[in-house]
């Protein structure tokens, strides 16, 4: 009798052991809006990133917080920066692996372009991504970048060490 006691005992908490290592509660939306350490390295991983442009992209300049006039772009209008180093005109980014998950390459679809908006005054143009193969756009000759922190249009989260929010 013992014996079944323990048996049926060990199976309830196993189970209930799986469940709760199956499933953390929250939905996978909200586990990809985790925040990321507050001042990342260029190399170092992060929990999510905003979405990369799936087709067209609007780059626009508009007044972001403190940054002033800043360019933003995308269907959700968040913020764009540059990594100072990138080299102008070089056709290549040189962030990647866990860099690219903290500052996602704002991108088109391939046989897109970028459409220049309100504002920009300097070039646009997309170059392939030698990891990828996608089309990742630039702006007078370097590549352009979300921040992964960047929640909503406005936020102007990404400026580090390296990392410029871009005037138009």
């Amino acid at each position: 009798m013992r014996s079944n006691a323990l048996i049926v005992g060990s199976l309830f908490i196993t189970a209930a052991l799986l469940v709760g290592c199956s499933s953390s509660g929250a939905s996978p939306s909200a586990a990809s809006q985790a925040p990321a350490a507050s001042a990342p390295a260029a190399s170092a991983p992060a929990a999510s990133a905003p979405a990369a442009s799936a087709g067209a992209v609007t780059v626009e300049a508009k007044p972001v917080g403190t940054a002033g006039t800043v360019l933003v772009a995308g269907s959700n209008g968040m913020t764009v920066y540059i990594f100072t180093k990138d080299t102008k005109d070089s056709g290549k980014s040189v962030c990647t692996g866990g860099c690219l998950v903290t500052w996602p390459a704002l991108t088109v679809a391939a046989g897109e372009t970028p459409t220049g908006g309100a504002g920009v005054t300097g070039t646009l143009g997309t170059i392939t991504r030698e990891d990828d193969g996608t089309l990742q756009v630039t702006y007078n000759g370097l590549p352009l970048y979300f921040f992964q922190n960047d929640k909503a249009p406005g936020d102007a989260n990404g400026i580090y060490e390296n990392w410029e929010a871009v005037k138009p």
